[in-house]
């Protein structure tokens, strides 16, 4: 059953969460996102559901590492540096091979920064913290897509057994529109795995990321590198706007892309043939959509709310085939379609179809 209601982004993401089965929230409030805490102590109660506010994101964080160790669907969201706090017990989690959903709601920084939108954590994001692991992260562009982002997410995180990272801002945190909500079809993914007591029926389970032996941990992480190639070779997910004839190609996500297809719009009407790929998976990054687009433009322009990390993996991506240029303003502020228009001109010798 679908219903059209108008919401607020972080309250479409906590709504979201529930309708794909999520009982367990763990949180701390943080600006930009705090509404998605005070949804969930809302509605949990209402569905049997259990809302914690911890008495920090260090406890929040962990909170979700025993849910996830015992098989239910489980969610923690917070704001930039409130993702710095939780990073190690994130690193707890992907060691262990848990699915979980953690949303970042990003405000600007470093430290404690402001409480304005920023693109500043991807390199946290798609990097990860300590030791080899990755996230599945998932950037949305509208409100509609934190809905339907974080049901994919859940099941994504089933589907490969580790945790995935819905990256947003504070913009389309907080902005309102329409949105689709819909029940998630899940698939009921077994779990053997988790820790729901023996019954004295099966072999006792263990989730650790503690491995001591040097030669079973690196067995355990060249295993979960495995899966990370097919999560690379099937998972990459890129929306291509107006690139069938483009010379030029804007890279762009959240935020910052609907900024960015304005802009294309607007170097059209000029007549210069401009197009967009906005990367929807961040982490597996959409590499042969980038590597497809540099066989026909002649640059790519990275527009980011920061001071330039998502151009290294358009770099990467492309090999340098072409020139890549970083449009940016950082601090909270948000690139206009002036400054992307005149860079898109400035790509393309000012040269018009």
């Amino acid at each position: 059953m679908q219903e059209i209601v108008l919401m607020k982004g972080n309250e479409a993401i906590a709504e979201a969460a529930i309708r794909a089965g999520c009982m367990h929230y763990f949180g701390y409030p943080i600006t930009p996102q705090t509404e998605i805490a005070a949804y969930m102590a809302k509605r949990m109660p209402q569905i049997g559901g259990v809302f914690l506010q911890a008495e920090s994101e260090i406890a929040a964080i962990n909170m979700v590492y025993g849910v996830a160790a015992a098989g239910k669907r489980v969610m923690t969201s917070s704001s930039s540096p409130g993702i710095s706090l939780k990073t190690e017990g994130i690193s707890y989690i992907a060691a262990c091979d848990l699915p979980a959903l953690i949303v970042n709601v990003q405000r600007g920084g470093p430290g404690l920064g402001g409480i304005q939108p920023s693109q500043a954590d991807y390199f946290q994001a798609t990097r990860g913290g300590h030791g080899d692991y990755h996230l599945i992260v998932l950037a949305p562009a509208s409100v509609q897509e934190m809905s339907s982002l974080t049901i994919k997410g859940f099941d994504l995180a089933d589907r490969y057994s580790m945790p995935v990272m819905i990256l947003t801002d504070g913009t389309i945190g907080q902005m309102m529109e329409p949105v689709t909500l819909e029940v998630a079809e899940t698939i009921p993914y077994p779990k053997p795995w988790a820790l729901t007591g023996t019954r004295n029926e099966r072999e006792h389970n263990v989730v650790t990321s503690l491995v001591l032996q040097p030669e079973e941990l690196e067995r355990v992480n060249f295993s979960r590198y495995q899966r990370y190639a097919a999560i690379e070779e099937t998972e990459p997910m890129a929306e291509r706007y107006r690139m069938e004839d483009a010379d030029v190609c804007v890279v762009a996500y959240g935020i910052a892309s609907r900024v960015s297809r304005s802009a294309v719009d607007a170097a059209r009407a000029n007549g210069i043939r401009a197009g967009m790929i906005r990367p929807i998976t961040l982490w597996p990054f959409p590499k042969k959509a980038l590597q497809d687009a540099a066989k026909q433009v002649q640059a790519f322009l990275c527009v980011e709310m920061s001071m330039g990390q998502m151009i290294e993996d358009v770099e990467l991506a492309t090999r340098c085939a072409k020139p890549v240029t970083l449009v940016n303003r950082v601090g909270g502020m948000i690139p206009s379609i002036e400054q992307v228009s005149r860079a898109i001109e400035r790509a393309t010798g000012g040269e018009k179809v």
